[in-house]
């Protein structure tokens, strides 16, 4: 196995150690979630400049390497569901995988007719906003927690206060995760829409 596939394999490996510090939620796990998700993203990127620059592009690495993706981020999505302090309504995340498996399936039917459906602008732009949204919700869920811990307050404890910095950081702590998804959410199915109305042809070429 190469460099490049090792890296894949990484990050699949690291997807379970991610959501059990996740589903322990406490300050120093919090932090080593943010820190395991930041090093699997980076994996993601230099997965596929080695393989690139070694020239080492394999079968089982195309398959592998979207998989690991998608592994990685409806893990972060599903996780945040289960923080009731987020507010993350499950018909957002639920929204998102619907989405990827619609063209997950597109791109299995085109490749069944030897057609490439390859990564549109949308399509990267959802991809950058999921990992931004999940690295800034994974923040502010350190930020949370080390409140708790260090300050003994509650995000609704900053609330009450007059203090402007305090204030704001309890808003933001109780409301930014929900405006984040929001936005990725619409951003995720614009991208989807996009893709089905570019590839129609694929579609109606199956029901012949």
């Amino acid at each position: 196995m190469n460099l490049a596939n090792r890296l894949t394999l990484l990050r699949i490996i690291l997807v379970p150690v991610f959501v059990v510090f996740m589903a322990i939620d406490t300050f120093w796990t919090s932090i080593f979630a943010l820190l395991i998700f930041i090093g699997a993203s980076i994996t993601d990127y230099y997965d596929g400049v080695i393989a690139r620059q070694q020239n080492t592009i394999t079968t089982f690495g195309i398959f592998l390497d979207p998989l690991a993706d998608k592994l990685l981020v409806t893990s972060a999505f599903v996780s945040f569901v289960a923080i009731p302090e987020l507010r993350i309504p499950a018909w957002m995340v639920i929204t998102i995988i619907a989405r990827e498996f619609i063209i997950t399936g597109l791109r299995s039917l085109g490749a069944s007719k030897n057609v490439i459906i390859p990564a549109s602008i949308f399509g990267k732009f959802k991809t950058t906003s999921q990992i931004t949204a999940i690295i800034t919700i994974l923040v502010i869920l350190v930020a949370e927690a080390g409140t708790a811990k260090f300050l003994k307050l509650t995000q609704y404890d900053l609330l009450e206060m007059s203090d402007g910095w305090q204030y704001i950081l309890g808003w933001l702590l109780i409301n930014l995760p929900y405006w984040l998804m929001f936005v990725v959410t619409i951003l995720t199915v614009y991208s989807g829409i996009n893709y089905i109305l570019q590839h129609k042809d694929v579609f109606r070429d199956s029901q012949k």
